[in-house]
């Protein structure tokens, strides 16, 4: 007899089992088999749930971007300035569970799939639009449209660069230079574009 409720269950060990592996291995090369082997199920009953490893990627994604933005959310609903909404979303871009090293592969591995599938490229162009338009709502409370959209690009590449760079090197800073790191250049900006509105 067949098992019901266990479907969400087996889809979610099999979604952390491709994170974990990609974090093992360093990039996408990893079978379906050695996925459904790390979350402890046969390839056939991963197959069925997802099709291929490529959907399986992609949920993974899908996943960790959840993850991303209910730590955006909760972290919003504390915060009643515009600075504070700021900090909000750049610490929720470095919590804990996106800058888990395996997440991080995950990541790298996001990046150069959406070079050539085009449901990757869709999934990042919406992390991205997102992102950059939550830090733009924040911005143009205290600094005009066109420095609101300079700041929040910069910002996006900011983050992007970071994850980059925990990706391919073993010496890069830790999380709390990194955000010490980020929240400074957006110090600069804001104390830049007042200097501006005031002369």
């Amino acid at each position: 007899m067949p098992k019901y409720g266990m479907e969400p269950i087996r889809r979610s060990a099999l979604i952390d089992a491709t994170i974990r592996e990609i974090g093992r291995v360093g990039s996408l090369d990893v079978t379906v088999s050695q996925i459904a082997r790390r979350a402890g199920m046969s390839s056939a009953l991963a197959h069925h749930y997802f099709g291929s490893k490529d959907r399986i990627f992609l949920a993974a994604m899908r996943q960790i971007l959840t993850l991303f933005g209910d730590g955006v959310r909760a972290r919003l609903a504390g915060a009643h300035t515009p600075r504070e909404r700021l900090d909000a979303i750049i610490e929720a871009s470095f919590a804990d569970d996106q800058f888990d090293p395996d997440v991080i592969a995950a990541w790298l591995v996001f990046y150069v799939q959406a070079q050539t599938s085009d449901d990757a490229a869709r999934l990042l162009r919406v992390y991205r639009k997102r992102l950059h338009t939550n830090l733009v709502a924040c911005l143009v409370e205290l600094v005009n449209r066109d420095a609101a959209e300079h700041i929040a690009s910069t910002l996006g590449a900011l983050i992007d660069g970071v994850y980059l760079r925990h990706a391919l090197q073993d010496l890069a800073p830790s999380r709390e230079q990194t955000l010490a790191m980020v929240t400074d250049y957006l110090d600069l900006a804001l104390a830049r574009e007042g200097r501006r509105k005031a002369a």
